[in-house]
């Protein structure tokens, strides 16, 4: 298949790209206008203007789009600029991808668009499948909004994959990279209770299950991109100070979080979400990891 793929530098999809080019697909990785180019990523680099829906030449005739462009959600503080910055980066970007695909005469068969478990918001106890509600909070309406961009697409006969990706675990990148740090300095802990519940995959499940809805067209509509295992932040916690041989007695009240990262402590940090991958067992896709102790082990000690 040519597959063009938006957001191909990210962590997911900097190891998407050379697992799809490996299993004999043509890549094109959509690169905006002055993006410094990588020369040793795998595919080719096609100019991608998403404020004007302009695609260079090559991406003509593409049989599928991955689109995992969007700015990290946990690098700042949620204020109105940077809000916008991550609503820009989501909604206007996969508008404009849908309308450039609008514009193809030989359009994809498939569009697989990132989403996030933060659609569902903060949930407690509850079990969150693929068929539960969204959420009310900005990271819900944020994906809810993300989503309805992309399954406009469906109205041109193009099958969309909502991919909805719950914490990446990776070695090198992401959101664990940031939750070692205090843990290298022995002030490794629980946040807040530590009850919420956090949904994971480890990076090399996430891009398998990419692939697995790419190449089978019977997954659509959302899939939950997390592990069949959530845990609660505490064990989550004790697991990673284990695989880094380092303690995990501390934590970090909410209020303290609240006073330091603002709204993006209630929304992204202290949240519970218990989403589950129904969709993808349904289909029998097979997970590499299931247990987050082992999990952390083996994506720690990866080289």
């Amino acid at each position: 298949m040519k597959i063009l793929v938006t957001g191909a530098s990210g962590l997911v999809g900097s190891a998407l790209v050379p697992m799809l080019v490996d299993a004999g697909h043509t890549v094109c990785r959509l690169t905006r206008p002055g993006q410094r180019e990588d020369q040793g990523a795998a595919g080719f680099a096609v100019t991608w203007d998403p404020s004007t829906g302009e695609l260079g030449g090559a991406a003509v005739g593409p049989d599928a789009v991955i689109n995992l462009a969007g700015a990290p959600i946990a690098d700042q503080r949620w204020t109105s600029a940077r809000k916008e910055l991550l609503r820009g980066s989501r909604v206007n970007t996969t508008r404009a991808m849908v309308a450039a695909l609008a514009q193809m005469n030989a359009r994809p068969r498939v569009l697989i668009s990132a989403s996030a478990t933060g659609i569902y918001g903060d949930r407690g106890d509850e079990f969150l499948t693929e068929e539960s509600k969204p959420g009310e909070n900005f990271l819900a309406e944020l994906a809810r909004d993300w989503e309805a961009e992309a399954v406009k697409a469906e109205a041109m006969g193009i099958r969309v994959v909502r991919a909805r990706f719950g914490i990446i675990f990776a070695r090198h990148g992401g959101a664990l990279q940031k939750m070692m740090v205090p843990f290298r300095i022995g002030l490794g802990g629980k946040l807040g209770t530590g009850e919420q519940w956090m949904s994971w995959i480890t990076l090399h499940d996430a891009t398998s299950m990419l692939q697995f809805a790419l190449e089978n067209a019977a997954v659509t509509g959302a899939i939950n991109v997390v592990s069949p295992q959530p845990v609660r932040n505490a064990e989550f916690t004790k697991a990673l100070g284990t695989a880094m041989r380092r303690p995990a007695v501390l934590a970090a009240p909410a209020f303290a979080l609240r006073l330091a990262m603002g709204e993006m402590a209630d929304g992204a940090l202290l949240a519970s979400q218990r989403a589950v991958p129904k969709a993808m067992e349904k289909m029998g896709f097979q997970f590499q990891h299931v247990d987050v102790a082992v999990a952390l082990n083996a994506v720690l000690n990866e080289k």
